[in-house]
């Protein structure tokens, strides 16, 4: 099965976290963490970093990791790995998505997320709860 590397951003402001519904693909219309793929030789901070700005405009800083979400899809298994990450400059404009929300954690299940986000949603409530960002 094909392996496909992504990272993906966990930007929290405010107790909240920005979510996109992406616009393109297999799973349009679905919500995710922005991101996308790792190229080859890329480290996974700069890859996430450039993809960011690509997608949305915006200059970010990785915080720290946060997890890594390992996922078989139908057609390829995901690795994703993920970050948290603030907004350093910009204003998040959506280039590849259709919309997106920041959701405190009560609102995170008022989404339809990627099947591969679910487990990452449940531990991202549990770290707002925790730290009352």
């Amino acid at each position: 099965m094909k392996i496909i590397k992504v990272v993906a951003a966990i930007i929290i402001d405010g107790g909240k976290v920005f979510a996109a519904r992406r616009g393109y693909g297999e799973f349009k219309g679905y919500w995710e963490f922005p991101g996308g793929k790792v190229k080859k030789g890329e480290k996974p901070d700069k890859a996430l970093v450039r993809e960011i700005w690509e997608e949305l405009d915006t200059e970010i800083k990785v915080e720290e990791w946060f997890d890594t979400i390992e996922y078989d899809y139908p057609t390829f298994h995901l690795s994703m790995d993920c970050f948290l990450c603030r907004v350093m400059e910009g204003d998040l404009i959506l280039k590849e998505h259709t919309d997106a929300k920041w959701l405190s954690a009560e609102m995170l299940n008022s989404v339809e997320w990627l099947p591969a986000d679910m487990d990452l949603v449940t531990k991202i409530r549990n770290y707002l709860k925790q730290n009352g960002v």
